[in-house]
């Protein structure tokens, strides 16, 4: 049975998490925080505005609770992911996390005023007919996968590990000796495949 004890703690965690994703930009130039570090362009500040669309989407129409700012949909025409995964020049990252945090807040809202087993509709998934905690459990799991994501990222620009942003004051030549016996193992693994 899933009840209002399971509801609070996939909140709780979805929360945590939110603040997570949000802390790997503090520190970051605006260079850093939307430079594209992967073939895809994958970058910190564009994982958030790609989560706004998410919370908006996922706890607004699905549960008949249409997010006011209009953002597309992931089933409309013409949709590409990769759309709303950078800031263009003109959205400033204050503008970017302010709204994250609105459509957190109608999220929030939404998962408050509702018992855990209310009924959804996401139109593009393979089994449609959904339920408060299919969702929280759907964004929960999407927002943790994104902030791994940043995690690696932030490592990337600054060595920033951690639920915090805060550079690594490990020394480096301790880390470069960790490295280098991981490789050693990957290479040793290697030859013996």
């Amino acid at each position: 049975m899933i009840d209002d004890f399971a509801k609070a703690y996939l909140h709780d965690d979805l929360r945590w998490v939110r603040q997570s994703i949000v802390a790997k930009l503090d520190g970051l130039s605006e260079y850093d925080a939307r430079r594209p570090l992967t073939r895809t362009g994958t970058n910190v500040l564009g994982l958030v505005k790609h989560l706004t669309l998410s919370e908006a989407t996922y706890f607004g129409d699905i549960f008949g609770r249409p997010y006011p700012e209009g953002l597309p949909r992931f089933d409309d025409p013409g949709f590409s992911n990769r759309d709303h995964m950078w800031a263009a020049p003109h959205e400033s990252r204050t503008d970017v996390v302010e709204a994250y945090q609105r459509a957190c807040r109608h999220a929030d809202a939404t998962i408050e005023a509702l018992p855990v087993d209310a009924p959804g509709v996401v139109p593009w998934w393979p089994q449609p007919d959904v339920q408060l905690f299919n969702v929280l459990v759907h964004v929960l799991t999407e927002t943790n996968r994104h902030a791994g994501h940043a995690d690696i990222l932030r490592e990337q620009l600054d060595g920033a590990t951690g639920a915090d942003p805060v550079t690594t004051s490990d020394d480096d030549a301790e880390w470069e000796a960790h490295r280098a016996k991981v490789e050693e193992a990957a290479r040793d693994a290697d030859s013996r495949a």
